[in-house]
């Protein structure tokens, strides 16, 4: 009995040691402190909007969307509705008929303008709105309209047709460039990095993303929208629009950081979300 339980405190501590001595990440709540996946999932059920902040070539922050997705659908099922930033607005129709099985696979990828990781890091969430026919929104600005902003300012996107507008949230776009995340790229100008309308095409980029969320959520669902970390880091970008035109949503930010070491968060890390993922800045990219 003593060897078997000499034996069982050995295993154990190998298997201790290997969960902790090269964790692949760690999840933090808002002030600091490590927390469950169990903490962050629940918060999410009970929200009405969760951005999911990612690292757009980072695994882990792609497996966990999916892992989130398919947790939170388990409990809401119909009630969740899914979007991303990787999807522009004038290819809802297109996303559509895909989810929906009127296009097959190869069409829907043709006609989309996909991003270049979307097989290894996007594909998993659509085919899963796919075979669980849920309602997946295309909810970015297309490209051409941000740099229209990036060239010509705001004013340049009065000249577009009342077609083309519907792609857009309702112009005037609204614009407070005292909040952080557009001053800092002024900021840049100094060193030759930015011109004065870059603010303004992240924000066109940003107000588009709240319009569709917006326009597609409902009392009883839940949102979750996967967007780059910056679009909704300290509730700023995408979740300033939102809280903006509807300040009584319940929304619940996660972000994602990278560490040298992930056991203990760093204080400029601290605070951004309400959960934030830490991962080693030697993790393996997707692309």
């Amino acid at each position: 009995m003593k060897i078997k339980y000499v034996i069982l405190m050995c295993a154990l501590v190998v298997v201790l040691g290997f969960k902790s001595d090269k964790p692949a990440y760690v999840i933090y709540g808002e002030k600091g402190k490590s927390v469950q996946y169990k903490d962050m999932l629940s918060a999410a059920l009970s929200a009405d909007i969760v951005f999911f902040g990612e690292h757009h070539d980072n695994p882990i922050t792609h497996w966990l969307q999916l892992e989130l997705t398919k947790d939170l659908f388990e409990k809401k099922q119909q009630d969740l509705v899914l979007g991303a930033e990787m999807f522009e607005s004038d290819n809802q129709l297109v996303l559509d008929e895909y989810i929906q099985g009127l296009i097959k696979e190869n069409k829907f990828e043709a006609d989309c303008r996909l991003w270049p990781n979307y097989k290894t890091d996007y594909k998993p969430l659509v085919n899963f709105a796919k075979e669980n026919e849920l309602k997946f929104v295309a909810s970015n600005v297309p490209r051409r309209y941000a740099s229209i902003v990036y060239k010509g300012g705001f004013e340049a996107l009065q000249g577009l047709t009342d077609e083309a507008k519907k792609y857009l949230p309702p112009l005037p776009i609204t614009y407070n460039g005292e909040l952080k995340c557009y001053s800092d790229m002024l900021n840049m100008e100094g060193m030759g990095h930015a011109s004065a309308n870059l603010p303004k095409s992240q924000n066109v980029k940003d107000a588009t993303m709240a319009h569709f969320i917006l326009q597609n959520w409902v009392a009883g669902n839940t949102l979750l929208h996967y967007n780059g970390a910056y679009h909704s880091a300290n509730r700023e970008g995408i979740v300033w629009h939102v809280l903006n035109q509807n300040p009584e949503l319940k929304i619940v930010t996660i972000t994602t950081v990278s560490q040298v070491e992930v056991e203990k968060l760093e204080k400029d890390n601290k605070g951004s979300a309400d959960f934030t993922i830490c991962v080693p800045e030697t993790m393996t990219s997707t692309h």
